[in-house]
């Protein structure tokens, strides 16, 4: 199986013609922007030497494939050799998976496990898959695409039947895991796999001196079983690794794991910000020798480098979070609750952000057809928000409501993409004149566009009247 190439499409949409100053471009900044990037490439390449010193050539490999399990995951070299081992040569493909695994999970469990009482977390990677992600790496289009896969998502895993596509770690590994990914995303090529265990998680953040987000509601859980504790308070935060996982792992609200998947997104914006820069970087041999226990990859330290390098390069705005397109399962559907892949809506993001073939062309969408959610976070009444949606029902968006907001005070609207479709996200971004467009899932789960009302709508609202 290998990974398709080409240069996925661009969004080409212009702004709204504004009256603003022309911009001087000075050679002093330019030298400066390639000081910058010498610097990040010199960084990369010290990192990887040190790497090399301080972990073995393959640091992180923990499973034993055998030669066909080996074979499912694409061969060729990702990146240079020489003096470019720390870049990307092709676009690449992650399959990445968070392992959350109790003693009942495997066949020999540690000793210290038994007779606690409750069931502890171990570190293992042969239980079921608590989060999947593809991950597309594309120096061609310089975009980093995340596609989370809901852990409910009915699927047929080969030899086995219809199941949860979280159990095809149980029954076959990374191996199986990838294939079956593949098989549900239309033959996409999957080169490289990553499993790092719940453990690793928080030891990583802890070493990334935690993450900044804002928690959306009180969260407060309880399972003894487990020792499972979360009790987190509304609002804009520092979170340690604990604590992370608390809002990681808190799934009872009205979307269940769905609403997971969303908070994730949240969780891993914030990480990118945060951790992808020069100081962070040079840090990265002690991090992962911190979790390196709680890591299970085929990435060897050259390619792990050249990923990391170009997550630190990438501009955030080419950083995009989409979801598996589908629907929750009805009650009494199936003997138990699923996510239902929508197999057209599927092809269509594989053709647009993961280079696949398609035979049907991206096309922009009728904005009567277009679902727009608007979600208020400015703490006005609804009232405010009548200019806003008479200008677009003005343009020809006909099926606009209001939607709960997660609460998340903004200083710029969000656009948000729910279903992966930039191109209409940017209309709509063209129609209005101000905010942000981001393609990612942490919009209304039901519309395809969700426009998070910032305080910039405040300060425009006078001119829609």
């Amino acid at each position: 199986m290998t990974i398709q190439r080409g240069s996925a499409s661009e969004n080409h949409s212009k702004l709204r013609p504004k009256s603003r100053r022309r911009k001087v471009n000075h050679p002093k900044s330019g030298r400066w922007l390639w000081f910058w990037l010498g610097g990040i490439a010199m960084l990369s390449a010290t990192i990887g030497a040190l790497l090399a010193n301080s972990l073995s050539s393959t640091p992180l490999m923990q499973a034993n494939l055998s030669a066909d399990e080996a074979a499912v995951f694409g061969g060729d070299r990702i990146s240079g050799g020489g003096l470019r081992f720390s870049e990307l040569t092709r676009p690449v493909n992650i399959l990445v998976m968070g392992m959350s695994v109790l003693p009942p999970d495997v066949q020999n469990a540690p000793e210290e496990t038994k007779n606690l009482g409750y069931l502890p977390q171990i570190n293992s990677f042969d239980g079921l898959t608590d989060v999947m992600l593809l991950i597309r790496f594309d120096p061609q289009t310089k975009k980093l695409v995340m596609l989370s896969i809901p852990r409910d998502t009915r699927v047929e895993i080969e030899g086995h039947g219809i199941k949860k596509i979280n159990s095809a770690n149980v029954q076959g590994g990374p191996a199986l895991s990838a294939k079956t990914v593949s098989n549900l995303l239309d033959g996409v090529g999957i080169d490289r796999y990553v499993r790092i265990n719940i453990l690793g998680v928080a030891k990583l953040i802890d070493a990334l001196g935690g993450v900044t987000v804002y928690v959306p509601r009180d969260m407060k859980y309880q399972d003894d079983s487990q020792h499972l504790y979360i009790n987190l308070k509304k609002g804009k935060q520092h979170l340690n690794g604990d604590q992370t996982l608390q809002l990681l792992r808190f799934r009872h609200d009205e979307n269940g794991d769905i609403g997971r998947i969303q908070r994730q997104q949240m969780v891993m914006r914030a990480l990118m910000d945060q951790a992808l820069n020069p100081t962070t970087m040079a840090q990265l041999p002690n991090i992962l020798n911190v979790v390196k226990e709680h890591i299970d990859t085929n990435l060897t330290v050259e390619e792990l480098v050249a990923l990391v390098g170009f997550g630190a390069r990438i501009n955030r705005s080419n950083m995009l979070q989409l979801m598996l397109p589908g629907r929750f399962s009805e009650k009494g559907e199936y003997s138990a609750s699923y996510w239902i892949p929508d197999s057209d809506r599927i092809a269509s993001t594989m053709a647009q952000y993961f280079d696949m073939q398609s035979s049907d062309q991206q096309q922009a969408v009728d904005p009567t057809y277009l679902r727009v959610a608007i979600q208020d976070s400015t703490g006005s009444d609804n009232a405010n928000l009548r200019p806003l949606i008479r200008s677009l029902q003005k343009a020809g968006y006909r099926n606009v409501y209001i939607a709960k907001s997660w609460g998340e005070p903004l200083e710029v609207t969000h656009i948000v993409a729910q279903q992966g479709d930039g191109n209409s996200a940017e209309s709509i971004r063209n129609t209005l004149g101000f905010g942000e467009v981001r393609v990612e899932s942490t919009g209304n789960l039901y519309s395809d566009i969700s426009i998070q009302v910032g305080k910039d709508w405040l300060e425009q609202k006078d001119l829609f009247e």
